[in-house]
Order: C-alpha cells, then structure tokens, then sequence
C-alpha cells in the first residue's frame, strides 16, 4: 500500500521504502518496541532451546499467552517450520518459560492454552500462506516496510484458520479440545435476547471498522485485533464490558462512558488496554462505537 505525505500546497508527495536499511537490525527494532507495536512484553532475543536452534525473540502477551517470534530476512526462509519446532519445544519445557517470566518479574498468570506464534516479514511467498491456510493451528502473519523519514509500518497478511477434519475424538481428546477452543457461541450460552442483540449491534459496527480485523474468542473475553487487540469484549448476563486498548490520558470521551482503570491506582482485567466501557443499552452502542473507533486507530 503506498504512503503519501501531505504538503503545505495541498499536493502529496510519495513516501519511498528505504532501500538502505539493514535487515538485521529489523529484530532489535521490534525487540526494542514490542509492547508498542504489538503490546507484547519483550521477554528474551535468541533464546537457545535444548533441542538446537535459536527463538529469535520471546515475549508474553497482556493476557498470559506465550508468544515466539521469528524473522523472516531472506525469501528462502522457512521461519514458519521453525516457528513450529520451536512451539513444541516451548510446551514441553514450560518451566523453563516460566522460570524466565518469573526472573523478568512478570506478574501476569501464563495462558497455556493459547499459545501464538507470529512470523514477521516484508513479504510472504505463496508457499507461506498456503502452508499457513492448511494448518489446524493460527500463524499470525506481519507484513513490515520502512520507509524514508523513519516510518515503520506493519500489517497484517490475510489468512484463514481452516478447520480440522472431522475425526471421532477421544474422551480425552474431546476434553482438550474444548478446553484449548473457543467460540463466540460459547460466550452467548445462557445469555438473553437483549444481551445477544447487544452484542450483535456493537460486533456489526466493530468488524465494519476494516475487512482485516478479526474476531479472537477467548476463554474470558472476545478479541477483536488488527496486528494487535484495539478491543475485547467480555458478555455479562446482563450488560457488556468493553475494554478499550489505549493508554491513560490518551481517550477522548465526551460522554465520561469510559472508567481509566489506572487511577487511583491500577485495577487489574480481563482486557487489554488502561479503559473499560459499560453498556447495557442499545442506546449506548453509538457512544461506545464511537470510543472504540479511537482504539482501533490508536492501535491500526
């Protein structure tokens, strides 16, 4: 996607990929930003498994989840493969993870069951995402260009989760399954009309924002994300907690709708980010879409 800037005379002029960066530095800027690009906590670079190899960088997510991250520089890479190596080893030496996550003073309970693995690169071949498409498991794909006047920008390559073949199951297997997937039915379970209309009004205006969010359930709450969460939503019997991925200080909420959960001191949540909306109401859906609006350009 081109980048114009905007000039004083009402022209544009194109911004241009910098063909002059170094790619190796591509890791140590991510690693150096990570919680600001993709609101991951920066936990280890080049991180040595036992069974060989190196994870170019470990980091741990808002909500618990181990993430392994790897760098594709060069087109011949198959970080993807790699990535994977590396997610078995990660769930059979978990307490070396949380061994290190404890070292690092994290606070944050360690979400076994949703483990990602997001491969990073200025361009996929069709080979990766036809690997990816096939896959039982989510490869989160991010595409990256810099360019001159020191712009990075990332974006998220499109990929379908397909499902698994129909198989009869274990008890056993029934059982892990459930617990690892998640749906938004499950969320609606017990629920109400006026709760499940709420949400479909609110989820109708949230997925209307761009063709690329997508729509993340998990156990507590439903994620809706671009490279990283800019909403999640938890349905409550009878209304729905929204929180807002955005930092204290930087929501403009006319309406007073949001609570900043960071004063008088911090709260802890579900959710991402330093705001939550209540709403129980049709009537509130507008505001709060309105809100949700400035998270998913804050985070875009």
């Amino acid at each position: 996607m081109a980048i114009f800037q905007i000039l004083k005379d009402k022209k544009v002029k194109r911004i241009r990929v910098n063909s002059e960066r170094l790619e190796r530095d591509v890791q140590k800027l991510f690693e150096n930003n990570l919680e600001e690009i993709l609101n991951i906590i920066f936990l280890a670079s080049e991180y040595s498994t036992t069974w060989g190899g190196r994870i170019d960088t470990l980091g741990i997510d808002k909500n618990g989840s181990p993430v392994i991250i790897e760098f594709k520089l060069s087109k011949n890479e198959n970080v993807i493969n790699q990535a994977l190596s590396y997610l078995r080893w990660l769930l059979d030496h978990k307490a070396e993870f949380e061994k290190l996550c404890k070292d690092k003073d994290i606070k944050i309970e360690i979400d076994w069951n949703s483990p990602r693995v997001i491969c990073i690169a200025q361009s996929f071949t069709k080979f990766d995402l036809d690997t990816v498409a096939i896959l039982p498991i989510r490869i989160e794909l991010l595409r990256y260009d810099i360019y001159e006047n020191g712009i990075l920008q990332v974006e998220t390559e499109n990929y379908e989760q397909v499902k698994e073949e129909k198989k009869e199951l274990t008890s056993k297997e029934k059982r892990k399954k459930e617990k690892l997937q998640y749906s938004v039915e499950d969320h609606l379970l017990d629920k109400d009309e006026k709760i499940k209309n709420l949400f479909y009004a609110l989820r109708e205006k949230i997925m209307s924002l761009d063709k690329k969010i997508i729509e993340e359930p998990k156990a507590k709450y439903i994620a809706y994300k671009l490279s990283t969460n800019f909403v999640d939503v938890v349905i409550l019997s009878n209304s729905l907690k929204i929180f807002l991925n955005m930092k204290s200080g930087t929501l403009n909420d006319k309406w007073d709708l949001a609570r900043d959960l960071t004063k008088p001191k911090p709260i802890g949540h579900w959710g991402n980010g330093d705001y939550e909306v209540k709403i129980d109401s049709l009537d509130d859906v507008e505001k709060a879409f309105e809100l949700i609006k400035q998270s998913y350009e804050y985070n875009k």
